[in-house]
């Protein structure tokens, strides 16, 4: 057994370094073998390292996940640069196609958004179906001054009755977007519309309803310098004004071309035309140097202007001289919109009576309303700009619910306001045409007062009309709340009607307001009412006075007689004094009353 042990020694022994020798070709490496493995052992490792070099050489190595990573990054970071640089380059064209407009975002997306909308608008013999009631919406183009201010237009009329006004809104983030608002409404002309066609489609139905005895009314709504002046006065060429082709006069050529016509000739119609303004409740005459004029109603109901001018007119030159001549007295101020605001309603009137006869046959009311941003304007610190523009607030509110209550069997608040009450016999009645023209500027700056408008004029025609032969008039659908009690008036019940049909318009606070304004309006027009009386007491007074004193200039003058009548005399001025002493005192109290009542709703407005 030792001996097989012994035997088996060197067989192990020769085999390990065989062995060795593989495991060092395996690992590329270069080791010496044992000295027995002789001369063709060593000479099998060296080839064999050479082929194994080689066959690395040839391979593709293995690369890292990190290495991977990092070439991808670079990879999304040179096609990031890439998009960047297409983006900025966009940005870049798309700010200069627009003269460096810095709105160019927004006009971009108007731009993006009317390219998806299909424009057919309005031209010239297409038929558009009349009404009792008309609300059409005019689009003026920007002016230079807007030009010049680099506005966006943010108004478009597509088609014939319909509006879009893309409003400029940005989010939490500040990201820029457009809240598109669409509108419709009876007829919509853009910008390129002319004059003559936007009377075509409004007052020019309205002449001939008035030969036949209808009580039409055209008026314009809209902010300061929308365009009311320039659609019913006409063109501006610079600063002067072509009235020939404002609403004015077209109306007036036709109504004069009417009466010499085959079908009206021997109905021995005349033309009489007034002219006035509403400032604040008070109604003052143009054509008499703006003398005041009272609204009353008599005992039949009916609203008569007291010491208001009527004028017979035979062309219509005649009439364009009466408006040039009244526009120039027109109450005017500064706004936020216009330096030259318009800050009260002007009323032009042209009546139809048969000759030498008092009764009217038809009329044709032209209203320039007060621009509606003053209307917005009742918390100022000036009460005088606080009672205008409470009055052209509630004025607009009334004359909307007026027309609205055209198509409904309800009584008409048109003791609201000054102005629904001396156009009564537009809203009362069976033969009754409306027409309402609402002005829209289209310049991103004015889009609040664009939307304003437009909501306005959406709230009158909202409501459908029905048959006028079913209303019924207001002094048949009088209820036991619409008369006066206490002696007081129908104002405030209607402005408590108001109040109830337009709450988000009207808050608490402001017609707690509208109430204190109105009551100090009241008081006012009473003292002034009393201090008239004071002054034609005065006017008597004094010559009784001075012949009362001169009686004691005679020697045998009657003691007796001059006392009792002197008692007499300056009771009768001490009465009426103090009447006026007491009035003054009330009026003074009411003035703080009102200061007190805006106050709270100017608090209210800041909140």
């Amino acid at each position: 057994m030792m001996n097989n042990r012994a035997a088996e020694q060197p067989a192990e022994t020769r085999t390990q370094p065989k062995a060795q020798g593989k495991t060092s070709i395996a690992t590329g490496q270069q080791q010496t073998t044992a000295p027995a493995a002789g001369a063709a052992a060593a000479a099998a490792p060296a080839s064999a390292v050479a082929n194994a070099n080689n066959a690395v050489a040839n391979s593709i190595p293995r690369k890292s996940s990190c290495v991977v990573t990092v070439g991808m990054m670079e990879e999304n970071r040179i096609k990031q640069r890439d998009m960047f640089k297409v983006m900025r380059e966009k940005k870049n064209a798309l700010m200069n196609q627009d003269g460096g407009n810095p709105n160019w975002e927004f006009i971009n997306m108007i731009r993006e958004y009317q390219s998806t909308i299909e424009f057919r608008p309005l031209v010239q013999g297409q038929s558009v179906d009349q009404h009792q009631i008309t609300v059409c919406v005019r689009k003026r183009p920007l002016n230079q001054k807007e030009q010049a201010r680099k506005e966006v237009d943010v108004v478009c009329i597509p088609n014939k009755d319909t509006v879009i006004v893309h409003e400029p809104k940005a989010k939490v983030d500040l990201t820029k977007y457009l809240d598109n608002q669409k509108f419709r409404f009876d007829c919509t002309f853009d910008d390129t519309c002319s004059n003559e066609m936007v009377y075509m489609y409004t007052a020019k139905p309205l002449v001939q309803a008035v030969f036949e005895g209808a009580m039409a009314t055209c008026f314009a709504y809209g902010q300061t310098g929308s365009g009311k002046t320039h659609t019913m006065g006409g063109t501006f060429n610079g600063k002067s004004q072509d009235s020939m082709n404002g609403i004015y006069a077209l109306a007036t050529r036709d109504i004069f071309e009417l009466l010499q016509s085959v079908k009206y000739q021997s109905n021995n119609l005349v033309v009489s035309a007034s002219f006035y303004e509403i400032y604040c409740g008070n109604v003052y005459d143009l054509l008499a140097n703006k003398n005041k004029a009272r609204v009353l109603e008599d005992g039949k109901k009916q609203v008569q202007v007291v010491g208001l001018t009527e004028r017979e007119v035979n062309s219509v030159d005649e009439v364009l001289a009466i408006i040039s001549s009244g526009s120039n007295l027109r109450t005017s101020g500064q706004t936020a919109a216009n330096s030259n605001s318009s800050r009260s309603h002007a009323i032009f009137s042209l009546t139809l009576r048969v000759q030498a006869s008092p009764k009217v046959h038809g009329k044709f009311s032209f209203i320039d309303l007060a621009g509606n941003e003053r209307g917005a304007d009742t918390v100022s610190e000036n009460r005088r700009t606080r009672s205008e523009s409470s009055e052209i607030n509630k004025s607009l509110l009334s004359l909307k619910e007026c027309i609205r209550a055209l198509g409904r069997k309800r009584h008409l608040p048109y003791r609201g306001s000054v102005l629904t009450k001396v156009l009564r016999d537009s809203f009362v009645g069976k033969n009754i045409r409306t027409c309402m023209i609402a002005m829209i500027a289209p310049g991103m700056a004015s889009c609040e007062h664009t939307l304003n408008t437009l909501r306005y004029a959406h709230r009158v025609k909202e409501l459908a009309v029905v048959d006028p032969d079913d209303r019924v008039d207001p002094e048949e659908d009088l209820i036991e709340c619409d008369e006066p009690s206490n002696g007081g008036t129908h104002n405030f019940n209607d402005l408590e009607q108001l109040r109830s049909l337009n709450e988000q318009e009207m808050t608490m606070e402001l017609y707690n307001q509208h109430k204190a304004i109105s009551d100090l309006q009241q008081k006012e027009e009473e003292v002034l009412d009393n201090h008239q009386r004071v002054n034609e007491f005065l006017e008597k007074f004094l010559p009784e006075a001075k012949e009362l004193y001169n009686l004691t200039n005679l020697v045998d003058y009657d003691q007796d007689a001059y006392c009792k009548r002197g008692e007499e005399l300056f009771a009768q001025l001490a009465e009426v004094a103090n009447a006026f002493k007491d009035l003054m005192s009330e009026f003074r109290t009411k003035l703080s009353q009102e200061e007190i009542v805006s106050q709270a709703a100017k608090l209210s407005h800041r909140k």
